[in-house]
């Protein structure tokens, strides 16, 4: 499983979810809409580590910046992502 680092909170990938989904499930604010790659509203910056895409995405992408609705993780990311307002007490035993 890849390990994921923001800059609040490190947490594990599930098996099958997505790097949205997992943002999402550990408290990170992301902004979606299409959850496919067509709209590009959940666009982040990668600071470390690579992923792929099974098809290319529709939206553009500048350098160093990724789609977490429909991204492939390659081993370990840190991306440039907070928490959102609310979120910041979410329990640890929510991140693996």
């Amino acid at each position: 499983m890849a390990l994921i680092s923001t800059r609040d909170r490190v947490f594990e990938l599930l098996e099958g979810e997505t790097l949205l989904e997992g943002l999402e499930r550990t408290g990170h604010k992301v902004e979606y809409q299409c959850r496919s790659g067509y709209c590009g509203s959940c666009r982040l910056r990668i600071l470390e580590g690579s992923v792929t895409y099974r098809e290319p995405p529709l939206a553009f992408l500048g350098r160093d910046e990724i789609l977490p609705c429909c991204c492939c993780v390659e081993g370990d990311v840190r991306l440039d992502c907070g928490l959102s307002g609310e979120d910041e007490g979410l329990s640890d035993s929510l991140l693996k």
